[in-house]
């Protein structure tokens, strides 16, 4: 079992497929049909073309998201009150704000939730997060880290200026 989303930077057109024995595969089509809609066929098209064009830009790929999120980890944990721990894959980290509930920005509002803690980094430092709670992951955020390295550095700086912000 695998998808496209991550290692051909198909977001989106969620794509996946597997292999296995008749019995098994007739028995996740009959689950996952009555749970979601086919893949168009422009998707489908589009995944086999990955799966069977060049590969060798995958290694490097991977170094560089590797890199980008073990930036934002270090970045964000050094943030007050932020717990960040290092996903194995994807393109997201799940920070932790729950020692900041409570806490007051300097507008005067009490974070009462993960889903209070981005709408007001959103007001103040203009960063954009989703809170946790929208993936059942709350007091979490998420943070993609499918952007250039320049870009999460200032987002994660201004992270850092916020929390430290909060009294």
């Amino acid at each position: 079992m695998n998808g496209v989303s991550k290692a051909y930077a198909m977001t989106g057109w969620r794509l996946g497929y597997c292999g296995g024995p008749p019995a098994l595969i007739k028995a996740m089509n009959l689950i996952q049909g009555q749970s979601t809609s086919g893949t168009c066929s422009i998707a489908q098209w589009a995944g086999v073309e990955a799966l069977n064009g060049p590969q060798d830009f995958i290694a490097e790929r991977r170094k560089e998201f590797e890199g980008r999120r073990d930036l934002v980890v270090s970045m964000l944990n050094q943030a007050t009150g932020i717990d960040c721990p290092k996903p194995e894959g994807a393109f997201y980290v799940y920070p932790s704000c729950k020692s900041l509930l409570g806490k007051t920005t300097e507008s005067g509002k009490v974070l009462e939730s993960d889903e209070d803690f981005v709408t007001e980094l959103l007001e103040q430092e203009g960063v954009a997060v989703v809170h946790g709670s929208a993936f059942g992951l709350g007091p979490n955020f998420r943070i993609s880290y499918a952007t250039s390295t320049e870009a999460l550095t200032k987002a994660c700086e201004r992270i850092q200026k916020f929390c430290a912000s909060l009294k």
